[in-house]
């Protein structure tokens, strides 16, 4: 690793170091990438499977850490390191497994129109990449989370920038990163820690950096996605920034179940404080239900919640929520707006579909924190109509009875969001194949997602070989498929018996 928080200022000529932190790792990480990108699967997987090793030995020690800087309690961190520790291997399996290259053999056909040359194509790295940390998820979307485990798999070295939110977690994790890395025999270079908003700029418009994952607020987002489309040579910008998560509740859904989607409603947006980018922000149900005083019954029943990760959150929830219960025809149901900054606690609040008409961008802002808007419909049209206004969201989530047809929400949903939920809460994202955690803008800026094996696919890039001799190709695009990894030959899916 190259930790290069305090590191003084250095000149060296033939590596391309000018002296600040960010140049020196940058230029490490540019010499580990002829390494990386030329390793075999199986050394990348034993590098992702010794981080997650080398993490779980330190448990104790990191949990204690974690909870001295963000307060969310060991229950909640030891859950979310064995998070961290299992998408690790889940990615090892993966680059094993060999699918998310795409290999593709297209052999010649001279009868084809045009003629077809034989043509390979398969799934490169793309080089070195800048992770920025998350503040809500200490382990899971920081330094050692998915976006370097992503990276790491698709063979590309990482630079992390760390958040301030937790600075000696950060720091001690990225140093057994490090050593499990060098122990395992990854190149050096291939790890970077570096830390401050200017480290940050830095490395989103370093020469030597091809990507960068982030996951944090709208605003800082956009200041590093515009530099990073803004370069000279533009490099996508993996960012997950802001989602207000809309649910509709179907009359009968209520009728059949309207306490038990209250308790679950409730449990949901206070869960961590509600400092989950996946948190219901705003809920769609038939006018004259009474269902937000269910909610705020609800809860009444939960736990307090636990302090706001920082006080920068805490300031902006405060403010977000003040102008939202100041809007005409919005009412506070439960909680209060002026006390939130200090207590953390729960706030629900009430409209109508009419007033989130009039102004949908100003009652579709998110709230970063413990709260909810409750909004009713006469109608599910006029419903639709306003969920058609919110803007791209991470999760969608209608409740609804198994006999009722769904298929026109289904079809509003699915045009919002990168994650439709039939009968559940989307706060829980699980870590798999099939998962989607992303969205349209703004909730993302691309179309990729960040949880789950294809956030590989965001550090790749297609290269495809044009009539190029055996020995010259990569052995994942040979004929004898000596890897054993699927191919697509000719048009025709081919998984070797046992991959």
């Amino acid at each position: 690793m190259t930790d290069l928080t305090t590191a003084p200022a250095t000149s060296d000529a033939e590596t391309g170091a000018t002296g600040s932190p960010v140049d020196a790792a940058a230029a490490a990480a540019r010499t580990a990438f002829a390494a990386t990108v030329a390793s075999t699967a199986a050394e990348r997987a034993a590098w992702l499977r010794a981080v997650a090793d080398a993490l779980e030995a330190a448990r104790d020690e990191l949990v204690a850490l974690a909870d001295e800087e963000s307060h969310l309690g060991p229950v909640r961190l030891n859950g979310e390191l064995s998070r961290t520790t299992n998408q690790l291997r889940l990615f090892a399996d993966a680059v094993l497994e060999g699918s998310y290259l795409e290999a593709t053999i297209d052999h010649v056909d001279p009868s084809a129109i045009p003629p077809r040359p034989d043509l390979r194509r398969i799934l490169r790295a793309l080089g070195p990449v800048a992770v920025f940390s998350a503040s809500n998820f200490p382990f899971a979307f920081s330094v050692a989370g998915g976006d370097t485990a992503s990276a790491l798999a698709a063979g590309c070295p990482v630079i992390v920038k760390g958040h301030s939110a937790h600075p000696r977690l950060s720091a001690r994790t990225a140093e057994i990163v490090a050593g499990a890395l060098a122990a395992a025999g990854a190149p050096d270079g291939i790890f970077g820690h570096v830390t401050g908003r200017e480290a940050g700029v830095a490395l989103v418009q370093h020469p030597e950096i091809r990507a960068v994952g982030f996951t944090g607020s709208l605003h800082g987002g956009r200041i590093l996605f515009d530099l990073a489309v803004g370069r000279p040579d533009p490099i996508p910008f993996y960012g997950e920034l802001s989602a207000v998560n809309p649910v509709i509740i179907t009359q009968a859904a209520l009728d059949a179940r309207a306490d038990e989607l209250a308790s679950g409603l409730a449990g949901s947006f206070t869960l961590g404080a509600g400092q989950f980018c996946t948190n219901p922000g705003v809920v769609f149900v038939p006018a004259g239900s009474g269902f937000a005083e269910r909610v705020a019954t609800a809860v009444g029943a939960e736990p307090a919640a636990v302090p706001m990760l920082t006080d920068g959150i805490a300031s902006a929830f405060a403010g977000g929520l003040a102008d939202l219960a100041a809007r005409d025809g919005v009412r506070l149901v439960a909680g209060s707006v002026s006390q939130q900054a200090a207590t953390g606690s729960a706030v629900v609040l009430g409209t109508d579909a009419a007033t989130v008409a009039a102004d949908p961008q100003a009652l579709f802002a998110e709230c970063f924190g413990p709260s909810t808007l409750v909004v009713e419909y006469d109608d599910v049209d006029q419903a639709l109509d306003a969920i058609s206004r919110v803007g791209g969201s991470l999760t969608a989530t209608v409740h609804a009875e198994p006999d009722e047809d769904v298929a026109e929400i289904v079809a509003v949903l699915t045009e919002i969001a990168g994650r439709v939920l039939f009968a559940g809460w989307p706060t829980g994202v699980a870590v798999s194949w099939a998962q989607q955690h992303g969205g349209p803008w703004p909730s993302t800026t691309t179309i990729h997602t960040s949880v789950g094996m294809t956030a590989i696919r965001r550090f790749l890039r297609p290269v495809a070989y044009q009539d190029a001799p055996a020995h010259a190709l990569p052995a994942e695009l040979r004929d004898d498929n000596p890897l054993g990894i699927p191919q697509r030959v000719d048009g025709v899916l081919v998984v070797p018996s046992g991959a």
